[in-house]
């Protein structure tokens, strides 16, 4: 077992582990540590713990020190130089004519390093760009392309529920999402109502995921035969949050629809709801917006 504890550099950004050495560094510290990227300020979000050698990337960093007041005013110091660089980034930029969208700029803690961020549809020579930038700010230059996910976690905003976006505020990653997950959750398979403010799908579409796989490996299908303690019927619907079967019941000469809960009731013929085929899968189109999002919705996420 390791003793490490967790660094995050940025506001939900990823956690890394570092070794804290004889640092007493604890959870709510800032703190400086050794990178690969050179010497960085983070805050400890995770206080002194064990874990096994499987669980870290060797070799292991380590933690100079809890930062000081010194460290946390050239922190401080840091932050408004990458608002003029910011600025002064953008106008090269214009003056180069290039095609690409700035999104942020980063300075290493001991400065040995400017990273800027951009989008951009395609392939984009900046070399002429880094040129005057090392020029102006005289240290190491780096561009560096990002996703349109990406993009939206460094800029926030709000999401389609109102509330502040997951991946600005409490997300360290971003975890893999699919269609077939909103089909499995009985969403709109409308492209505009199922993706974010980046145009991919939602990524909160991930968090419940496993809870609906697990009922619908116990919720038999439409059309199915099932008993129940009234006797047997065919399901005719099914509620997968409440955890309901409608099941069609004879009752003299005509019939009935009860539900029953999944716990009562018992295949006879017919199969589960399981996991959805790809082939079930139809997104639903209502104008050019949607056919608009829909190459950017099924690329990668």
């Amino acid at each position: 077992m390791i003793k490490v504890v967790g660094i995050r550099f940025k506001k939900a950004g990823k956690i890394y582990y570092f070794d804290p050495i004889d640092t007493g560094a604890k959870k709510g510290d800032y703190v400086i540590v050794e990178t690969a990227r050179g010497i960085e300020f983070g805050e400890c979000v995770i206080g002194e713990k064990e874990i096994s050698e499987e669980e870290i990337i060797s070799p292991l960093k380590t933690v100079l020190r809890v930062a000081n007041q010194e460290d946390k005013d050239k922190h401080k110091e840091n932050k408004d130089k990458e608002k003029d660089a910011f600025e002064i980034c953008l106008k090269k930029i214009e003056e180069h004519q290039l095609n690409m969208k700035l999104i942020d700029v980063e300075y290493t803690f001991d400065n040995n390093k400017v990273i800027f961020y951009f989008t951009a549809d395609g392939r984009v020579d900046f070399r002429e760009l880094v040129k005057d930038l090392a020029t102006i700010f005289k240290t190491r230059i780096e561009l560096r392309q990002i996703g349109v996910r990406d993009e939206a976690k460094m800029l926030g905003g709000l999401g389609p529920c109102g509330r502040q976006l997951c991946c600005s505020s409490f997300l360290g990653d971003f975890a893999s999402v699919s269609i077939k997950m909103a089909k499995e959750q009985n969403l709109s398979l409308n492209p505009t109502k199922i993706s974010g403010i980046c145009g991919r799908l939602m990524c909160c579409l991930n968090y419940e995921q496993s809870t609906y796989e697990d009922i619908r490996k116990r919720l038999p299908r439409v059309g199915s035969v099932v008993s129940t303690d009234d006797g047997k019927g065919e399901v005719v619907g099914n509620n997968t949050v409440k955890e309901i079967v409608k099941v069609r019941m004879p009752f003299g000469e005509e019939e009935i629809i009860r539900e029953y809960n999944i716990q009562d009731v018992e295949l006879v013929s017919g199969s589960y709801e399981d996991s959805v085929d790809d082939g079930e899968i139809k997104l639903v189109i209502e104008d050019d917006a949607d056919k608009a999002l829909i190459k950017d919705l099924i690329k990668g996420n």
